[in-house]
Formats: structure tokens, C-alpha cells, sequence
């Protein structure tokens, strides 16, 4: 009988021995790499904490011990420990299991976490709500060196090191985020994993003199000046003992033998602890080992292989990526910036063509925003290439360093509207609603891949703050059959009717298109509008259809509250409009889980469901 089959619950693990979670963990690598392979996922990292996660569970008790781990993104083991191994073919799917962390999913599950830098802060909350309520029990946060590289993590550091709290921190050292790590910590940790020579050399001082009869402790206790002198001589700097943390390791991430042990260590330790251990992204499936980037999330593929299962077509990050090193060949004022996603953002190309002005600053949003704000202020034309769901993360810096200064700061925001399987964490459908409220912001969005070429040449000649939004993956199967010139704040007919209008943002007027096409076969008088600036409106326009346009529906890939729709019903009240108008947008709810076609339909924002929204509302 496999030992995977016997594990049904937490502690399920705790009857084997060391060298049964052994083979444990390579039952576990077969299981994930056949799901994964099927199901699409995050399968480099999960790889490569299979003996920390067994470790972990072996070791501490999560029906009482609560753990936070990072990003979220890593925790398919934990998930299969917790009673989902059977539902494990359902991951990402919608109604299936989540990719990340969720309560509502599971009680193992003890905080969302799908952001990175999070879980030292929140593990530290959870252990002061454990002192004030005089429980007993652990908490630990499992943090990577590349989620440390964001300011939140420092933060938090920096607070529970002086707190005296017990708190258990893991460092998943595998010298990753997504791209390969950047900036002095990398390198800092680097020099740890290449000094161990000092952690052996500690313990062994320890051990020695506590053996001494009578005075070995009073010894030891006289030798930790001498030993705080050695650290600083053999690993420099020893940032997290200087904040007040113990630190233990370097250490195998892939010995669960040593992994135990030294958890074990940990639990008896009084104040903050931070365990640093050593694993190997993607560790156990060459294809995976050799190209961390690729698998870190990705679709379904040939185990034989390593290949993709499905072609990819043409996407957005693609087209951006080409264009960028397009404008940067002819203006060596371009300068591009990504916080750690090069790959992601399709910024890998301009980075080898221009490193000298290419800037990967980690997960650090905030910083990567206010930094490209004092390049424009020295006349150089920055372009932050972020995720829409991590803009968010830097929205006081587009306001207050950015916006107020109306400094010429591209913020070119991939995956704006849903993304799916990744879920709630990383939908894109909050930015038109959180920047459409900032002074000096212009904000636009195309309606397919060949405009979207148009728009950055036009982003790329102005002086002002800009903010592009574009989806992720490709467009559908509908080609457009003109293309106006790009001028500011003027929107596009693409429809010529007279009684009902569709005012329909970036991809959405690829979706209202189909459905535009089958209202003009029922007889409807039907216009389409690419709204391609949702900053300003093109009053103009607006003023003309208030005119002679009886229904009025606006169609966006964003939340319903504060978005292109709100604008349209701000402008048509100060109008005084006696017309019909309804918005068609996500509702006030987070977006789950599952495939972008199965919650468009869902949400009715799917060529079907406008079509339907709009027989509905004028019948």
C-alpha cells in the first residue's frame, strides 16, 4: 500500500518514520506533477517545499499551531495533508479547489494569502491574539527570499524582532521569486548559503562548553560576546539576529530528518525565531529544475516533455514587449521597470537588448512606482509594467509621488480584468475604479491587440501620467474593420444606430461586437462605441447620444461601484438624461476561481449574457 493512500488528515503523517515520509515525499512529487500536468498550476514551487511542508506537519500540530505561508501559491502539499487529496483534480477549476490559501475552503487554511510579504505581519497579529487570549500554541510564517524583498516584510521584521513574541519564521531560501531574485538581499542571503562554516562552528562551541562540570553554563553564558564577534567575522552583517530574531541555518530544505530536528529546536526557543532553509525550485522534475520561470505557473503539458499542451496565440504581454523595445531603439530616454515578474510582463527581451536601462526591483510595487516617478522627474520616460491586482499595492505612490506632480510615468497594467484559475487574489477588476478617481491620470484601454500597438506608440509621445490597461492572453476570433487615430479622450464608433448604444471598454467591445452583430439581425437599431478612454470621456460624443439615444448600456470588465459605468451615470445626471441606462460589470462581490469563459458567462459578460441583458432591459 502507498503511503499517500493512508493520508487522510494532519496528523495522519506522524505515524511514519523519517525514512517512510522519504518515500513519502516521492509519492507526493509523482502525484503533483501528474495533477498539475492535467490541471495547470504553480508547479516549481510546490516542488521544491515537499520535505518542509511534511516536516512542518510532522512536527507541529495545525489543530491548534496556526501557519501563514507566503504568496499562498506554494501550498498544494499542505492542502493535500488537510483532507483534499481526492478533490485535488478539481485545483483552480471552477467550484474546485483554490490554487491559495482560503479559509472558507478549508480550517487548515489559516489566512488568505495571495499577494507576497504578507505572512510575517499577519503570523505576528495571530501571535499577539495568542498572548492576549493566554494560549499556548505555535505560529509560524513561511516566507521566500523572494517575498522578502517587499518593504512589508521589513516591517514586519522590524516589529516582531522587538516584540520578544514567539513566532516561528521559515525563510524558504530557493533563490526565486518568479524571475530570478534581484538587489543586495539576494545577495546577502547568498553569502549565508556559502557560509555555513560559522553555524557548525556555534554549535559545537555550545555543546562543549555546557559539558564542563559545575561552570559550563556560566562559561557559555561568558562566551556569547565572543560568539557575537564571530558571526559578524564569518557571515556579514547577520541581518536578522541584529533585529532581534534567532536565526537557525542555513539548512537542507530537502532533509526532513535535519528539517525536523531543527523545528523541533525552534519550538523550545523563547522570542522570534527565523529557521533558514536552502530547497530547489521545481526539485525533482528536470523539465521544472532547468526552467523554474516556465513552470512556475503554468498550463497543462506533457509530462514527457515539458510542453505546453495547448498552442499559445498572440497575447497582450507579447505585444507590449515588442513595442517597448520598438520606441527604446529610437528613444534612450525609455527606461522600463517590473517588480520581479520580467517574464510575466513580457519585459524579458528589452532586458537583454537595454539592461542599463532596465530595472527589476523585486516585490516592490510601492518602490517601483516612486522610483519611476524620480526618473520622469529627471526626463527619462518610465514604464512600470505591473500586474493590475499588484498596482493596488501601489496606489498612494500614483497618487502622491506620480499623479500630484504630473510626472510622464506609463503604468502599462497587464491582466486588468479576470484572469481566472488563479481566483479572488488576483482578479484585475478594481483598477479602472481605484485610479479613475486620481487628477492627472489619463486612463485608456484597447480594444484588441492591433490597437493596442497604436495606443503605446501614442502613450510613448505624451507628458503625462498615463495608466494603459490590457487583459490577459489574447483576443477572440473577430477582426475590426477600422481603426481610428488615437487622439486624446475621443472615443470610436464602430455601430451606426440611432436608438440604442453600447458603450463598451477594452476587450468587452470585442464581446459586445458578437453580441452588437446579433441585435442588428433582430431589427435593433443598435450602436457600438469603443470607449477607448475611460479618462477623460469624450464628452462630446456623450452630449451627441444623449440626443437621440433612448437606452444606454455600458459594458466593462471591472467592478460595477466606481467604474466606466459610474462615470457614465455621473456625466448623464449633470446632463439631466431621460433615457434608460444600465451598467453591465461585475457586482460587489469577489470573483472566484475558474476559467475566464465559465465566469464570463457566469457574471454575464460574455457575448451571450450582454445580448440578453440588452433584450431584457428594452423589450
Amino acid at each position: 500500500m502507498r503511503y499517500l493512500e493512508k493520508i487522510n488528515k494532519p496528523n495522519d503523517i506522524k505515524n511514519l518514520s523519517i525514512n517512510e515520509l522519504n518515500l513519502l515525499s516521492g509519492e507526493l512529487r509523482e502525484f503533483l506533477i501528474d495533477t498539475v500536468s492535467k490541471t495547470g498550476g504553480h508547479l516549481a514551487s510546490n516542488l521544491g517545499v515537499i520535505e518542509l511542508t511534511l516536516a512542518l506537519f510532522y512536527v507541529f500540530n495545525f489543530e491548534k499551531d496556526r501557519i501563514v505561508w507566503d504568496v499562498g501559491h506554494q501550498t498544494y502539499i499542505h492542502k493535500i495533508l488537510t483532507g483534499r487529496k481526492d478533490k485535488f483534480y478539481t485545483l483552480r477549476k471552477y467550484e474546485g479547489i483554490s490554487g491559495f490559501p482560503k479559509p472558507t475552503e478549508s480550517s487548515y487554511d489559516h489566512f488568505v494569502t495571495g499577494h507576497s510579504s504578507t505572512s510575517i505581519s499577519a503570523a505576528l497579529g495571530m501571535a499577539r491574539a495568542r498572548d492576549l487570549k493566554g494560549e499556548k500554541h505555535n505560529v509560524i510564517a513561511v516566507i521566500g527570499d523572494g517575498a522578502l524583498t517587499g518593504g512589508m516584510a521589513f516591517e514586519a521584521l522590524n516589529d516582531a524582532g522587538s516584540s520578544k513574541t514567539n513566532l516561528i519564521v521559515i525563510l524558504n531560501d530557493n533563490e526565486m521569486s518568479i524571475s530570478q531574485n534581484v538587489g543586495s538581499l539576494s545577495c546577502y542571503l547568498s553569502k549565508i548559503r556559502t557560509a555555513p562554516a560559522y553555524i557548525n562552528f556555534r554549535d559545537e562551541i555550545e555543546q562543549m562548553l555546557k559539558k564542563i562540570p559545575a561552570v559550563g553554563n556560566n562559561l557559555y553564558k561568558s562566551a556569547e560576546k565572543f560568539k557575537d564577534g564571530l558571526k559578524h567575522l564569518v557571515v556579514q552583517g547577520m541581518l536578522f539576529e541584529e533585529l532581534g530574531f534567532k536565526y537557525l541555518g542555513p539548512i537542507d530544505g530537502h532533509n526532513i530528518e535535519v528539517l525536523t530536528d531543527v523545528l523541533k529546536r525552534a519550538q523550545t526557543i523563547k522570542g522570534p525565531v527565523i529557521i533558514h532553509t536552502i530547497t530547489k525550485k521545481g526539485r525533482g522534475y528536470c523539465y521544472a529544475e532547468e526552467n523554474p520561470e516556465i513552470f512556475h505557473g503554468v498550463d497543462a503539458f506533457e509530462i514527457e516533455t515539458g510542453e505546453r499542451i495547448a498552442k499559445r496565440k498572440e497575447t497582450y504581454s507579447k505585444v507590449f514587449g515588442e513595442e517597448i523595445v520598438r520606441e527604446a531603439e529610437d528613444n534612450n530616454k525609455i527606461i522600463a521597470i517590473t517588480a520581479a515578474m520580467p517574464d510575466g510582463t513580457g519585459l524579458t527581451e528589452f532586458s537583454e537588448k537595454f539592461p542599463e536601462r532596465f530595472y527589476d526591483v523585486g516585490i516592490a510595487e510601492q518602490h517601483a512606482a516612486t522610483m519611476a516617478a524620480g526618473l520622469a522627474k529627471e526626463g527619462f520616460k518610465p514604464v512600470f509594467a505591473v500586474y493590475s491586482t499588484f498596482l493596488q499595492r501601489a496606489f498612494d505612490q500614483v497618487i502622491h509621488d506620480i499623479c500630484i506632480q504630473r510626472l510622464p510615468v506609463i503604468l502599462s497594467i497587464d491582466r486588468a480584468g479576470i484572469v481566472g484559475e488563479d481566483g479572488e487574489t488576483h482578479q484585475g477588476v478594481f483598477d479602472l475604479s481605484y485610479l479613475r478617481l486620481i487628477p492627472n491620470l489619463t486612463i485608456l484601454s484597447p480594444k484588441d491587440l492591433v490597437e493596442f500597438r497604436y495606443m503605446l506608440r501614442w502613450c510613448f509621445k505624451q507628458n503625462n501620467p498615463i495608466a494603459i490597461r490590457y487583459p490577459r492572453g489574447g483576443d477572440l476570433d473577430i477582426k475590426f474593420d477600422k481603426y481610428d487615430d488615437i487622439n486624446l479622450g475621443k472615443w470610436e464608433r464602430l455601430l451606426i444606430g440611432n436608438k440604442v448604444t453600447i458603450l463598451a471598454v477594452g476587450k468587452m467591445v470585442q464581446h459586445s461586437m458578437k453580441a452588437a452583430v446579433r441585435l442588428k439581425g433582430r431589427g435593433i437599431d443598435v450602436e457600438l462605441i469603443n470607449c477607448r478612454f475611460i479618462k477623460p470621456l469624450d464628452k462630446t460624443m456623450l452630449d451627441n447620444l444623449i440626443e437621440r439615444s433612448d437606452h444606454i448600456f455600458t459594458v466593462e470588465d471591472n467592478v460595477l461601484y466606481g467604474g466606466f459605468g459610474s462615470a457614465i451615470n455621473e456625466y448623464l445626471i449633470s446632463k439631466n438624461y431621460k433615457g434608460k441606462v444600465v451598467n453591465i460589470a461585475f457586482p460587489d462581490e469577489f470573483i472566484p476561481h475558474g476559467s475566464v469563459d465559465i465566469l464570463y458567462k457566469k457574471y454575464g459578460l460574455d457575448p451571450d449574457g450582454i445580448y440578453n441583458t440588452i433584450i431584457k432591459n428594452i423589450d
